[in-house]
């Protein structure tokens, strides 16, 4: 079963209105542990971004939950905000979208008292371009659109980084405050929300936008078309299904385990098969 919540950072009072009375609709996590103990079929409410997450939860419901104990209610959010305010509030039991980096800045800034398993897979972050078809072509002073969030801002800056843009980025690093010796070549920060990047990146004042991996699958997009694309080589990346600290039930247990399975992983393979999504080792 699947809830679409279509949600912005603009309307978060409206989703801890939500989270109370309409994010879900049946079940509830103390009744979906007695459920699990009972042998019954267990009802896990997990929110997830629609793209890649929702699309493998969808899978594990229809082919594999069933034989687990489990039936998945899916909520899905298009923001990175909302899915851990209805976590904190109680209307779901899980989340599936967040990284770890993502994760502790979130537990950190807001006070959030939750758990994770391990990465189940990696989305590349990217930047994408109207006018230039390689990093080499960015000139100098070039306007880069670029995430306000964090927790994966160093991510999108370390990109940079790679590609040979900036120089000695830290883990803390933040796009407004680069020194000159970070920023060589003079490169012009604009801030914006992930979700808005995908527009952002058609406007003719911005030669480059780095947009995170659910977004391009969201939009149609792929890697094969970006200017530059994240290595997923030892990336800490990779998402995970998170839950309130303390309350990981029986049936959240079955669907981490799940998310792990070899059923899963070849889905996500072939899926994806240009390596837009790819399993965490």
């Amino acid at each position: 079963m699947r809830n679409k919540l279509i949600l912005s950072v603009a309307s978060l009072a409206a989703a801890v209105s939500l989270t109370a009375c309409g994010a879900s609709t049946t079940g509830s996590t103390s009744s979906a542990a007695s459920s699990a103990a009972s042998g019954e079929v267990a009802v896990v409410k997990v929110g997830a971004n629609p793209v890649p997450h929702a699309k493998v939860l969808e899978y594990i419901d229809e082919n594999l939950a069933k034989d687990a104990g489990i039936d998945l209610e899916i909520t899905e959010f298009d923001d990175y905000q909302t899915p851990n305010i209805a976590l904190s509030e109680g209307s779901i039991d899980a989340n599936y979208y967040m990284h770890e980096p993502f994760f502790n800045d979130q537990v950190k800034t807001k006070g959030y008292k939750f758990e994770h398993g391990a990465g189940v897979h990696i989305e590349p972050y990217a930047a994408f371009s109207e006018s230039y078809k390689t990093a080499e072509e960015i000139p100098e002073g070039a306007t880069i659109a670029i995430t306000n969030d964090p927790g994966n801002q160093p991510r999108a800056l370390k990109m940079l980084e790679t590609a040979g843009l900036l120089q000695n980025i830290e883990d803390d690093s933040a796009a407004l405050t680069l020194t000159d010796e970070q920023n060589p070549k003079k490169l012009k920060f604009e801030e914006n929300q992930p979700e808005i990047l995908v527009q952002v990146a058609k406007d003719p004042k911005v030669d480059l936008a780095i947009i995170n991996g659910n977004y391009i699958l969201q939009a149609g997009m792929s890697t094969k078309d970006a200017v530059i694309v994240e290595s997923t080589e030892d990336n800490p990346y990779a998402n995970f299904l998170a839950w309130r600290t303390g309350e990981q039930t029986d049936a959240t247990k079955k669907l981490d385990e799940l998310l792990h399975s070899d059923e899963v992983k070849k889905f996500i393979e072939e899926t994806w098969p240009n390596g837009d999504v790819i399993p965490a080792a």
